[in-house]
């Protein structure tokens, strides 16, 4: 699949680090700061056509959460096949001290994803299943919240 793109910088332009790579790799395209609990906006430079049926999905990179405790704030970002605008990436930074981010930085990985559209059937109820509406962990590790046994 092709996606058409405009860059500012054609050395920033996105790109698969590894043969085996689901998402490329996006840089920052201007100096900026990340303050501890703080949104940050940061530019790509970059502006994208995704194809219909497609939309392209702005995730964390491992090594930034890791090494830095710096996370995508709307994980996953979604551009729209009709977004015709930069983009832009919003970080926020759970560890302490500032984070200078140069041009060039990666900051994100941008995963491009099929998009089913559906249409809502209104119904009375639902089929019923195993799970039924258990909600958060219901599915969980049993072993994680089991209560310790006296000894």
């Amino acid at each position: 699949m092709k996606v058409r793109i405009v860059c500012e910088n054609p050395e920033l332009m996105p790109a698969y680090a590894t043969s085996g790579a689901a998402g490329m790799d996006l840089c920052a395209s201007t100096l900026t700061y990340v303050f501890t609990q703080t949104p940050t906006i940061v530019r790509t430079g970059i502006k994208l056509e995704v194809p219909d049926g497609y939309e392209a999905q702005v995730r964390p990179r491992s090594g930034l959460a890791a090494k830095y405790g710096i996370t995508v704030l709307n994980t996953p970002g979604t551009i729209d096949s009709d977004y015709r605008g930069e983009v832009k990436v919003i970080l926020y930074k759970h560890s302490t001290g500032t984070l200078v981010l140069q041009p060039g930085d990666r900051i994100a990985q941008l995963v491009f994803a099929p998009v089913a559209r559906v249409s809502l059937q209104p119904v009375k109820e639902l089929e019923t299943t195993e799970r039924a509406d258990g909600g958060f962990g219901s599915t969980g590790n049993k072993r994680l919240t089991r209560k310790p046994q006296p000894s």
